[in-house]
Formats: C-alpha cells, structure tokens, sequence
C-alpha cells in the first residue's frame, strides 16, 4: 500500500505537505506510511483518499485484494 500511496500523490506533483494540507493527515505520518513504518487507520486512508481523488481500495494493489479474497 506504501507504494500506491505515494504513487498517487506523485502523479498529482504534490509534496507530502500538500497532501497534508489537503487531506488534514500530517505530513509526517504520511511519511511513515509510505515508508511502511505506520500502518494507518481506515479513517486515515480515508481522508488520504479523497484528498487525492480516489478510492480507499486504489490504494491497495491488485494483486493484494486478490490474496485476500481467496484467503
């Protein structure tokens, strides 16, 4: 998920302070999430989510639902 995240904020050329500011998530703790060193709350990915435009579920890889669905 750490990577989708800070793919998303990448395509958009915002900053993890951008990101921040617009999703009211610090900045730091975005850090710590693409960095996997946090593992964020639904509410979260939430706030992170819509700030960039998507859906919670585009920042989880593919290929992780798929494992999760036939687990």
């Amino acid at each position: 998920m750490a990577l989708l995240l800070k793919e998303c904020r990448k395509r958009r050329g915002w900053s993890l302070r951008q990101l921040g500011e617009r999703s009211g998530v610090s900045f730091a703790n975005i850090s710590n999430i693409e960095a996997g060193k946090l593992d964020p709350r639904l509410s979260t990915l939430e706030r992170l989510a819509r700030a960039l435009g998507v859906d919670v579920r585009d920042l989880f890889s593919t290929e992780r639902r798929r494992t999760r669905r036939r687990g």
